[in-house]
């Protein structure tokens, strides 16, 4: 039996990829430490994203894969989940108590975005994060009924400065909806929702996130160009559906947060079939395809392909989103999946940006 070494256990780690990072757990820069006693190994890797769901199971693969190892008796691999502070747009300082910033946009509404939002913070939650959601839809707020905040709540004020999110489903939720009568419009001009927008942000009292979600109305206007130049945002997922006039707008949103330096961490199409609960035929009524085509042009993930779904809808006006209501189901296990993808691409990125060279010009 031949003597166990360093070099040979990260040999074996090298032949297995973290699928949301892409890249096995040493060129991913994840071990923190190799313990070889004899033929005891204890392996401790570090993930930079939410992953409580997959770490077991990923600790596990890897064990037997370094139990496999010749001189191996027995093999030991712990896995933790360290999210730390991204970069974010340079010279915007960051927010007291969060470390990342997420935005959820659509180029056009009625496309999903906001049951997109609600389940993607949720599932960050289940994946052992600190999560928040702002509801930044100043004209159409929607989040108090998707986390099932009963109608006339009102957040705490703390030393008459603060705003107290309302706590739902273990997610921090602040919305307009809370401050204002749920049947009255916001009959707001640009300036006003721009300013109201940068209250909620940095006048709640948020507790130690790890991600802040924020739900962004549609379109490219005066809110997002707000947020872009004063809310430091570590990426944007886009929202979208295969209809060419969804793929067009959202091709603007795509545009706009690149114009203002905010990655587009990929793309999330939703209504992409639909499924007959009496037969099962599938079709595809708003086409086929568009979210893949979209995210191939602009060199970005498709993050998640969701049904048409009368349960998603259901489940999201019930006040319980899908992520919640049914967390075993698939569609769940789609938004889990991408909780741990927007995670890991704001890793990347960070990884990305660090690697590029500084460019100076003089005038030799």
């Amino acid at each position: 039996m031949s003597a166990v070494n360093r070099a040979a256990v990260e040999a074996v780690l090298r032949q297995y990829t973290d699928p949301y990072l892409n890249q096995d757990p040493v060129s991913a820069g994840c071990v923190r430490a190799i313990d070889i006693q004899g033929d005891r190994v204890a392996i401790q890797l570090e993930l930079g994203y939410a992953a409580g769901l997959f770490k077991s199971g990923w600790a596990q693969m890897l064990q037997m894969a370094v139990e496999g190892l010749d001189g191996v008796a027995s093999a030991k691999v712990e896995i933790d989940c360290v999210i730390a502070a991204h970069k974010a747009q340079a010279q915007i300082p960051g927010l007291a108590n969060v470390k990342n910033v997420v935005a959820v946009a659509s180029g056009k509404g009625g496309v999903g975005k906001s049951t997109t939002a609600a389940n993607l913070a949720l599932a960050l939650a289940r994946e052992g994060a600190r999560v928040g959601i702002l509801d930044a839809d100043i004209y159409g707020p929607s989040q108090g009924i998707m986390f099932g905040v009963a109608e006339g709540t009102r957040p705490k004020i703390k030393d008459q400065k603060w705003f107290v999110p309302i706590e739902s489903h273990g997610v921090e939720v602040m919305s307009m909806a809370f401050l204002t009568d749920d049947n009255t419009p916001m009959v707001w001009r640009g300036p006003m929702v721009s300013g109201a927008l940068l209250q909620l942000v940095t006048q709640t009292d948020w507790g130690n996130l790890d991600y802040l979600v924020i739900d962004m109305p549609p379109g490219t206007g005066d809110i997002q160009l707000t947020l872009a130049q004063k809310v430091p945002v570590a990426g944007a997922v886009i929202v979208t559906t295969p209809q060419d006039l969804a793929l067009l707008d959202a091709r603007k949103g795509v545009e706009m947060f690149r114009k203002v330096n905010i990655p587009v961490l990929g793309v999330v199409e939703n209504m992409a079939v639909h499924i007959c609960s009496n037969c099962g035929h599938a079709e595809h009524l708003f086409g086929e395809g568009g979210g893949e085509k979209l995210a191939s042009q602009y060199g970005v993930e498709l993050l998640a392909s969701l049904p048409l779904s009368m349960v998603i809808r259901e489940q999201a006006d019930g006040g319980k989103p899908t992520v919640i209501a049914e967390p075993d189901s698939q569609i769940a296990m789609v938004y889990q999946e991408l909780a741990r993808h927007v995670g890991a691409r704001i890793v990347l990125q960070e990884a990305v940006s660090q690697a590029m060279p500084n460019i100076t010009i003089s005038d030799d």
